[in-house]
């Protein structure tokens, strides 16, 4: 057992989000611009969402089965027979 601290940094995001310039990063003359995210950035609401998408596709792709019960529980089957759980735990998550 282990715990990780995660930020969550450059996910990869559904919809289009605009944002206002950030203090002291204004363009001269353009002030009232918008800037386009790309990705995700830490703090956004949408961040541990996009994160866990990707956790899940990583991990479905490495042939663990998502719990039909809990998202967050992953199993799989090993050669030998036996079965290797796992459980995420992500403050905020909404899947």
């Amino acid at each position: 057992e282990f715990d990780v601290k995660t930020a969550f940094f450059h996910g990869e995001l559904e919809e289009e989000i605009f944002m206002k310039q950030p203090e002291g990063f204004e363009v001269a003359g353009k002030e009232s611009h918008v800037c386009k995210l790309k990705r995700s950035l830490y703090g956004l609401k949408q961040s541990p969402k996009q994160w866990y998408k990707r956790f899940d596709s990583f991990m479905i792709t490495h042939d663990f089965v998502r719990s039909s019960y809990d998202s967050c529980v992953y199993l799989k089957k090993l050669e030998n027979g036996s079965l290797l759980y796992l459980l995420l735990y992500v403050d905020h998550m909404d899947p």
